[in-house]
């Protein structure tokens, strides 16, 4: 995905913005991780990153554990802040590369799928990632791109060549 340069206007007050980071950085703490922690605004909305040399620990299998971080940070927040905006939480810009990487198999899939006239299934993804899919597919007339219905939070994409 291609990198957004940051918004002029912030999403969220500054105060808003402090007790997102503050609660953060408390979290990784006690934790026992050495993190220092950046603000960013792009046009996807607030985002908090963590820089540190542990990423990886951080970030966990697929970004499992940054998913958690994320989830509990907002849930905390909404507590703490009058309705808050969500905040995303990244990790030495983790999620913007593996964004990256989604869209470049997405496009190889649809290229195999067009070549062999046959469907091709993406891993099973969460919604957000399912979105990026659909749109980074989504102008591509000799594809088409659909999530079977079911109540998994993980859904494989299908994306099939256009009778």
């Amino acid at each position: 995905m291609i990198r957004r340069p940051p918004r002029s206007t912030p999403l969220y007050s500054s105060a808003a913005s402090d007790v997102y980071k503050r609660q953060l950085e408390s979290m990784v703490t006690q934790l026992g991780f050495e993190v220092n922690i950046e603000q960013e605004e792009s046009e996807e909305g607030a985002c908090l990153q963590i820089l540190t040399e542990e990423s990886g620990l951080l970030i966990g299998k697929h970004g499992d554990r940054l998913d958690d971080l994320q989830y509990l940070v907002n849930r905390i927040l909404q507590k703490k802040v009058q309705e808050p905006p969500r905040v995303r939480i990244d990790c030495d810009h983790f999620r913007v590369r593996q964004e990256e990487k989604l869209i470049a198999t997405a496009k190889d899939l649809a290229e195999k799928a067009k070549e062999s006239g046959k469907s091709m299934k993406m891993r099973p993804l969460n919604a957000y990632h399912r979105r990026i899919v659909h749109n980074a597919l989504v102008d591509d007339g000799e594809i088409e791109t659909f999530s079977p219905r079911s109540d998994e939070r993980l859904k494989r994409i299908v994306i099939r060549p256009v009778s």
